[in-house]
C-alpha cells in the first residue's frame, strides 16, 4: 500500500470529499477473469506499492467461474475516482473501498452486504467491520487490517535507563530523557504528529470521537489534557522534525535518528531484518486514571456499487472472494505485504503472527484496536486536525480549540442524522 493510501486509511486525514470531477482516466483493464461464460464484472483496487499485489488480485478474480472479472488498478487520487465514477453508469460493479463513506451509504451509492456477511460477522475483527456497518447493515467486506504502533528501541531505552512507556506520562519524561543532538526520542512524523494521531490520544485518555449513542465524545476536560501533553512533547524538542522520510517509513528509526517512532504494522518486517531482536512495540501509552492503551486500526472493504447492472453476481463474487476464500484472504494479507487478515481465525493461524513483535501486535489490535466511527466524517476529521496543528504546532489553547471542534462535530451530526 502506499504511502498516501495509509495516511487516507489510517490518519487523521483520511477520507476525502465526495464532491468530484470526472473520473481519471488512469488505469487499464487487466487481470480479464478467464474462469467462465457468465457476465461481465469490473473490481477496482486503488495502487498498492507492495510487489505481487498486482498478479494476486489479477489471479484471484481469473480463479471465479461464474463471471468474468475484469481487474482494475486504478493509480493516483483513487478515492476521488470512486466517488465520482459511483455517481455513473460506467463505475464499478464491486470496488475497494476506504469505507464506504457515510454519505454514500445515506445516498445510495453502495448494495446491502448483510446477508452475504451475517453467516461469519463474529469471525470479523470487530473494530473495522463497525464503521462498516449503518442502520444494523453491513455496506462493505473487510479485507485486512492494518494498524499503528509504537516502535521502541530497547538498546537505546536501556542506555539511557527508561522502561518502555506505559503511561503518556512516561512518553513524555522518556522521550525527552532519550533526546540529545545527534538523535531525538520520539518520531511521530515530519509535521509533529498532527497527520497521523487522529483520535488516538482522546482513545488513550479513555474518550472517543463518537459515542456509541451518536454523541461528541471528547467534550471531557480530559481531552484538553492529553492534547496538551502532546503538545509539550513538541515544546521539549523532543520529536524529531524533518527527517527524510516520514512516519510511514521506519528509516528515521533503524537509522537511530529516533529512539521511538508511531508508525504501521508494515513497517515491521523492514525493522526486523535491520534490527533483528533490538526493537519491541507498544501501544500508544493510556493518560489518566480513566485512561486506556490505544491503537488506530482500519480497514478497506470490498464494497458493490449501485449503479452495477449485475448487482445480484457482483455480491455473489464478493462474497465469494472475501467471505468464502479464505486462503486468498490470507494470502493478500501476508503474502506481499504485511497485514493482519481481518478474519479473526485467520489472523490467529498465520504462521508469520504467531511469535515475537507480530504476535504482540495482533493481540495489541485485538485488545486496544479503535477504528474510526462512520460517524466521524470529513467535515469532522478537518476541524479536529485543524485544531491540532494550532495546539501541538502553536501552543493554542486546547480548551478553546477543542470547544470549537465540538461545535462543529455537533452541527455535522445534526447534518447527517437529518438524511
Amino acid at each position: 500500500m502506499t504511502e498516501i493510501n495509509r495516511r487516507r486509511l489510517l490518519a487523521a486525514g483520511g477520507g476525502v470529499a465526495l464532491a468530484a470531477g470526472p473520473a481519471a482516466a488512469c488505469g487499464s483493464n487487466t487481470g480479464r477473469g478467464g474462469g467462465g461464460s457468465g457476465p461481465a464484472l469490473s473490481q477496482w483496487y486503488h495502487q498498492y506499492g507492495e510487489p505481487g499485489t498486482q498478479q494476486a488480485v489479477k489471479r484471484y478474480a481469473a480463479a471465479y467461474r461464474k463471471a468474468d472479472v475484469s481487474v482494475q488498478w486504478r493509480p493516483g487520487d483513487y478515492d476521488r475516482q470512486t466517488a465520482a465514477a459511483l455517481l455513473t453508469d460506467s463505475g464499478p460493479d464491486v470496488f475497494e473501498a476506504n469505507g464506504p463513506l457515510l454519505d454514500q451509504i445515506q445516498g445510495g451509492q453502495v448494495v446491502d452486504l448483510t446477508a452475504e456477511v451475517e453467516p461469519v460477522k463474529d469471525d470479523f475483527h470487530q473494530a473495522v467491520l463497525a464503521p462498516k456497518i449503518w442502520q444494523d447493515k453491513i455496506w462493505g467486506i473487510p479485507q485486512v487490517v492494518d494498524m499503528q504502533l509504537l516502535y521502541y528501541r530497547k538498546s537505546l531505552l536501556k542506555k539511557a535507563g527508561v522502561q518502555p512507556p506505559q503511561t503518556l506520562d512516561e512518553l513524555v519524561d522518556g522521550a525527552k530523557k532519550l533526546s540529545g543532538k545527534k538523535s531525538k526520542g520520539l518520531f511521530l512524523g515530519n509535521d509533529g504528529g498532527v497527520g497521523v494521531l487522529g483520535g488516538t490520544p482522546l482513545f488513550a485518555a479513555g474518550l472517543s470521537l463518537i459515542t456509541a449513542d451518536g454523541k461528541v465524545g471528547f467534550d471531557d476536560p480530559a481531552a484538553a489534557r492529553t492534547l496538551g501533553k502532546i503538545r509539550q512533547l513538541y515544546a521539549d524538542k523532543s520529536l524529531l522534525l524533518g527527517a527524510p522520510t516520514d512516519w510511514s517509513d521506519p528509516a528515521a528509526f533503524i537509522q537511530g535518528l529516533t529512539a521511538m517512532q508511531w508508525s504501521g504494522l508494515w513497517a515491521l518486517p523492514q525493522i526486523k531484518k535491520a534490527l533483528g531482536d533490538d526493537f519491541g512495540v507498544l501501544p500508544f501509552p493510556k493518560d489518566g486514571s480513566g485512561g486506556k492503551p490505544s491503537v488506530q486500526v482500519g480497514a478497506y472493504g470490498s464494497a458493490v456499487s449501485a449503479r452495477s447492472a449485475r448487482k445480484a453476481e457482483a455480491k455473489a463474487f464478493a462474497k465469494w472472494l472475501w467471505v468464502d476464500r479464505t486462503d486468498y484472504q490470507q494470502d493478500f494479507a501476508l503474502s506481499y505485504g504485511f497485514h493482519i487478515p481481518a478474519r479473526i481465525s485467520l489472523a490467529e493461524k498465520a504462521r508469520q503472527l504467531q511469535s515475537g513483535p507480530a504476535a504482540d501486535a495482533v493481540r495489541l489490535s485485538t485488545d486496544h484496536g479503535y477504528a474510526e466511527p462512520l460517524l466521524w466524517t470529513t467535515a469532522d476529521r478537518s476541524a479536529y486536525q485543524d485544531a491540532l496543528s494550532r495546539i501541538i504546532k502553536d501552543g493554542a489553547n486546547p480548551e478553546s480549540e477543542l470547544k470549537s471542534v465540538v461545535r462543529k462535530v455537533n452541527a455535522e451530526l445534526q447534518r447527517v442524522k437529518k438524511k
